[in-house]
């Protein structure tokens, strides 16, 4: 068979041992990532291949990443979007109040989302109502669902903290939570005036956004290591 192949037989008991050479060593390997994944069980295939040379082992990148996705050992990629906006319901949608609209002074505008934080237990949802003119956050609740009762215990209080009687705008996107009656209702009680987006535009919600953006990115950096 080698004749007819065209290499000696020298050559294919070499090629044999380099093979079992390799596969003893990738079985090594294996053990090691088990090992280190029973510590860490989200841990990375980059991360591993940072950590590995520490503990003795040489392997390259895509190597590694070929083992482990041969072993079915890759870490798959966690979703990147939580959809916290359903703007396809029966509830009433308000016209943009902010457009255009010159803020000197606290207590002006709310704006107010939803955004979401990992936990052990799984998702949690915060609600946020931040001064458009301060950029304090006014109220605040966290519940593990995306409810309207959430939603309205933030504004709740914020209103409870008012400081000031003028004329207060509350600008939203078209959640169903901001559209709902029970949110609604507060409105009306308070004798707030209701803004929301218009044509699910997220930018003109901007502010509300990237208070989200800076809280999510607080969060990840202070969280403890699960290891």
């Amino acid at each position: 068979m080698c004749n007819y192949l065209g290499f000696s037989r020298q050559a294919y008991y070499q090629w044999k041992a380099r093979q079992k050479q390799k596969s003893e060593y990738e079985a090594l390997v294996l053990d090691k990532v088990i090992g280190i994944r029973l510590q860490q069980p989200r841990l990375g295939t980059r991360k591993l291949h940072y950590l590995l040379p520490e503990l003795g082992f040489s392997i390259g990148r895509d190597a590694l990443f070929s083992l482990l996705k041969r072993h079915r050992m890759l870490i798959p990629r966690a979703k990147a979007y939580h959809k916290t906006t359903n703007s396809l319901h029966r509830f009433y949608k308000h016209p943009n109040l902010l457009e255009n609209l010159e803020i000197t002074a606290p207590e002006q505008a709310w704006v107010a989302d939803i955004t979401y934080f990992p936990t052990h237990n799984g998702t949690s949802y915060i609600s946020l109502i931040t001064d458009a003119f301060s950029r304090k956050i006014v109220g605040y609740d966290v519940s593990d669902t995306l409810k309207a009762d959430s939603s309205a215990r933030a504004y709740e209080m914020a209103l409870n903290n008012r400081v000031r009687t003028g004329v207060l705008r509350h600008h939203s996107d078209r959640g169903i939570q901001y559209c709902s009656d029970q949110y609604q209702k507060i409105h009306e009680k308070h004798a707030v005036l209701c803004s929301m987006t218009e044509g699910g535009n997220c930018y003109q919600n901007a502010l509300a956004e990237r208070v989200n953006g800076i809280l999510k990115n607080e969060y990840l950096f202070i969280k403890p290591d699960p290891s």
